[in-house]
């Protein structure tokens, strides 16, 4: 066997340990917990991703937050499509807001967010997930409404991304 395995070459046996680990652990597949894929007419980008999917997680939200690293962001997860509005109490970071339906497709967008600002910023009603990423972001990269989001807690019967 380690003959064999020596005269296949790495990329061979890399793709044989994917295959038998379930593309697990280090090797992620497509979708991680702590990542968000999008994609658009702009390709692919990837956000490293905090999860906030229970009634305290969303409340807090990256309030008192002074800074965030530039592909990192956190997504609101709903049990349900439902209306949502957000706000920027105790934000101090500008944000650019995705909002999501259940299928992954992005709805909406609210571009740089004011730090403090307390007025409500509606997403939609059937919104399922918020992604909340540095404000500007969807700007540079070129991300508008129509672009798919792909991430474990979309609902795979659904998604028109799945994993």
């Amino acid at each position: 066997m380690l003959r064999r395995l020596r005269h296949t070459g790495w990329r061979s046996l890399l793709a044989t340990a994917l295959f038998m680990s379930g593309a697990s652990g280090a090797f992620a597949g497509p979708c991680s917990v702590s990542k968000v894929s999008v994609r658009g007419d702009f390709g692919e980008l990837q956000f490293n991703v905090e999860i906030a999917d229970t009634f305290d997680e969303r409340a807090q939200g990256l309030m008192h937050r002074a800074s965030m690293p530039r592909m990192a962001g956190m997504l609101f997860v709903y049990e349900t499509p439902q209306p949502v509005s957000f706000w920027m109490k105790n934000t101090l970071i500008p944000l650019d807001m995705l909002f999501v339906d259940v299928r992954g497709e992005v709805v909406r967008i609210h571009e740089n967010a004011v730090p403090g600002d307390l007025t409500a910023i509606p997403g939609g009603d059937n919104i399922f997930a918020v992604l909340e990423i540095n404000g500007g972001l969807s700007k540079d990269f070129g991300i508008r409404a129509g672009a798919q989001m792909r991430h474990k807690s979309f609902p795979q019967n659904h998604a028109i991304w799945p994993c």
